[in-house]
C-alpha cells in the first residue's frame, strides 16, 4: 500500500473519527444534565430527548464525509482502490479535515448548549424548544458547513485521475 493511499484513508478516518468523538462527548454532556432533571421530573423525557441526541448529528456528518471519500476512491467497487499518488492522498486528507474538525468542536459545544437548554427546560418547560433547541441548532450550522466544504472538495475540488480510471467514471 502506497503512502498516497494511506493519506487518503487517513482523511476518511479523520472525518469519521473526530466528528464521532465530538458527538460522543456532546451527547455525554447533555445526557448528564438530562438524567439529573429526569430523576425528579420523568415526565419531561420527550423534551430532554431531542436535546440529548442533537449533538449526535455531527457524527453522522463525519460518517457521510468519510463515506463520500471512500466512494470516490472506489473502495466499494469491484475493481478495488486504484493506486493514489502522494499529492492526491494529501488532497483527500485535506478533504476530511473540515467535517472532522467542525464536527469535533461543534458537537462538544452543542452538548454544552443543550445541557443549558435542558436545565432551563426543567424550570421553564415552555422554553425547551424556543431557546434550548433553537440555540443548539445555531451551533449545528457550523457542523453542516464543515460537511458542505468536505463535499465540495471531494465532489468538485479534486481531480480523481487514477481512481476514475478504475471506477470507470
Amino acid at each position: 500500500m502506497g503512502y498516497g493511499l494511506v493519506l487518503a484513508f487517513l482523511g476518511a478516518g479523520i472525518a469519521a473519527l473526530m466528528a464521532g468523538i465530538g458527538s460522543a462527548i456532546g451527547i455525554g454532556i447533555a445526557g448528564r444534565s438530562a438524567t439529573g432533571v429526569l430523576s425528579e421530573k420523568p415526565e419531561r423525557y420527550g423534551q430532554m430527548f431531542i436535546m440529548v441526541v442533537l449533538p449526535g448529528t455531527q457524527g453522522l456528518y463525519g460518517f457521510l464525509g468519510a463515506f463520500l471519500i471512500m466512494l470516490r476512491m472506489n473502495f466499494f467497487g469491484e475493481g478495488g482502490v486504484a493506486p493514489i499518488s502522494v499529492p492526491l492522498g494529501l488532497q483527500i486528507l485535506a478533504a476530511g479535515l473540515p467535517v472532522g474538525f467542525a464536527g469535533l468542536v461543534s458537537a462538544i459545544h452543542q452538548g454544552k448548549v443543550c445541557s443549558g437548554g435542558i436545565l432551563m427546560a426543567a424550570k421553564r418547560p415552555e422554553m425547551a424548544f424556543k431557546a434550548g433547541v433553537i440555540y443548539a441548532v445555531f451551533v449545528e450550522l457550523y457542523a453542516m458547513l464543515g460537511l458542505v466544504v468536505t463535499m465540495f472538495i471531494v465532489l468538485m475540488g479534486i481531480s480523481w485521475p487514477e481512481v476514475a480510471a478504475v471506477a470507470g467514471t
